[in-house]
């Protein structure tokens, strides 16, 4: 089981950016599906990004599409979810999570309970 730890969130100004950290300890990314969902009290947890385990393809929510980029880095030790243009919309709890490569992720990606583990979530605020 991965432990996955988040860091990034912080109070930004709309229209402003921030880059979420997903990172595993003692285990690298590259070989597990990764996404990224973000939570507000009340709702349920949206999925936002997901970036395919081996080398498989990214995908993101209509929400996000175009001010959001997911990426990992060249060791494959951390996923980021660069997110620009931020919005009061966007304001929440973001946590990531991993689960192994399946040939049904472009599909299940969204759902929550595909994924086997979880971060503890970094609060991202949007607000003037």
């Amino acid at each position: 089981q991965l432990q996955l730890v988040e860091s990034g969130g912080s109070l930004v100004q709309p229209g402003g950016s921030l880059r979420l950290s997903c990172a595993a300890s003692g285990f690298t990314l590259g070989g597990y599906t990764v996404a990224w969902f973000r939570q507000v009290p009340g709702k349920e947890r949206e999925a936002v990004s997901v970036t395919i385990g081996n080398g498989g393809a990214d995908y993101y929510s209509d929400s996000v599409k175009g001010r959001f980029a997911i990426s990992s880095d060249n060791a494959q030790s951390a996923v980021y979810l660069q997110m620009n243009s931020l919005q009061p919309g966007d304001a929440a709890i973001y946590y990531c999570a991993s689960k192994l490569p399946s040939v049904w992720d472009p599909w299940n990606w969204r759902e929550p309970n595909q994924y086997s583990d979880w971060g503890q979530g970094t609060q991202v605020t949007v607000s003037s």
